[in-house]
């Protein structure tokens, strides 16, 4: 099997997610989020994106619902033995198919969880769920369940996220070495994550940030290249991936001579970072860490243009994006864990100046503090 966790931590994970959901008064979970699959049992796949459930009972029982194409893979990389297919067929309903197996497991009557806040439960699969199960058990909300136990990271997890903060780095080098005057973004992408293929990483699980010249002002992909220009700047989000868990890091370059206001950006965005990781630490909240941002912000003015966030929790995370829970926003009352991986990003897009100043890395919390995870220079990159 290609599972990348002992069976002794993987069971573990799966007893305090019972204890968890007995705690909370159900019997059960329906797992529709592929983090939590892969969390609990090392599956791993992209087949979330059709109907797939994974019923985890309080007493360790487990039977996973998902399509033909993923009955290998799910017998490949994860600890899962009871797995059942759902036919695709033009009247096919697996929310039958799925009730008829908690019928199985003796659920009728009983209180389940439901992981509502997933990609692949879309509004018309949880609204066939509901209707299917009406009536046959009682369903409460249990989407932050899980997540809540996979926000503080294992010494095994800690160790892949280091190799992924490696490979950061390495994308990093590999983006500053390539990017130039006349050079297209399509060239950058290519160094960048290929460098990070070359250490024996993943695909991220959202698309690479990156823009220059007006682009340089959006935080999102978008399709479409240009090439790099004498006067410019660039903007590059991206995470190291290794084993599924990110690292991620954000910078604005800059090409020919600078203008003194993008200086007072840089400025400020570095007095934001620092401030914002001095206030990491155990006994704080999210909701302080935002805080040291906007102060360090506003005190120079820049309240109009910096965000309403600036970062997020990482771990091993899926497509359609690598943001976690939780996020660093007002008032988050959430306290930071030794063990937590929190993504940073001081992001200032100045609209009326056409000028974009970022920078974002990663750090592991500490029982005292906090460690970085990159070795990578914070000095802003002029070319």
């Amino acid at each position: 099997m290609t599972i990348y966790f002992s069976e002794a931590e993987l069971a573990g994970r799966r007893s305090r997610t019972c204890e968890a959901m007995v705690k909370e008064g159900m019997d059960g979970l329906l797992i529709f989020r592929q983090e939590t699959m892969y969390y609990l049992t090392g599956y791993d796949t992209f087949g979330y994106v059709f109907f797939q459930c994974l019923y985890l009972g309080a007493d360790g029982a487990m039977t996973l619902l998902t399509r033909a194409p993923d009955l290998r893979q799910a017998q490949i990389t994860s600890i899962i033995r009871d797995i059942r297919i759902w036919p695709d067929a033009p009247d096919a309903n697996p929310s039958d198919d799925l009730r008829n197996i908690l019928e199985e497991h003796g659920c009728r009557g009983k209180t389940l969880g439901v992981e509502w806040e997933s990609y692949g439960l879309t509004a018309r699969n949880g609204r066939r769920l509901d209707a299917a199960l009406e009536g046959f058990c009682t369903l409460s909300d249990a989407s932050l369940l899980v997540s809540k136990l996979r926000v503080v990271k294992s010494p095994a997890e800690i160790d892949y996220v280091r190799k992924a903060g490696q490979l950061a780095d390495a994308a990093w080098n590999a983006s500053v070495a390539v990017a130039g005057p006349g050079v297209d973004e399509g060239e950058v992408l290519a160094a960048l994550q290929g460098a990070i293929f070359r250490g024996g990483g993943d695909f991220p699980a959202n698309d690479v940030i990156i823009g220059s010249g007006r682009d340089a002002l959006l935080c999102r992909y978008h399709t479409g290249r240009r090439k790099i220009d004498a006067q410019d700047q660039l903007t590059l989000e991206w995470a190291g991936a290794y084993r599924l868990y990110h690292v991620a890091m954000m910078r604005t370059m800059c090409f020919g001579t600078p203008p003194a206001r993008q200086l007072e950006l840089y400025d400020a965005a570095l007095e934001a970072l620092e401030a914002v990781h001095e206030s990491i630490r155990p006994g704080n909240t999210f909701g302080d860490g935002f805080q040291a941002h906007a102060g360090a912000m506003d005190g120079r003015g820049l309240a109009a243009h910096r965000m309403k966030a600036c970062g997020y929790s990482l771990g091993a995370t899926y497509a359609p994006n690598w943001m976690d829970w939780p996020m660093l926003y007002e008032r988050n009352p959430v306290l930071f864990e030794p063990g937590m991986v929190i993504f940073t990003h001081m992001i200032i897009f100045d609209s009326d100046a056409g000028l974009a100043m970022t920078l974002g890395e990663t750090v592991l919390v500490t029982s005292n503090g906090n460690e970085r995870l990159s070795t990578a220079s914070r000095d802003l990159v002029v070319k």
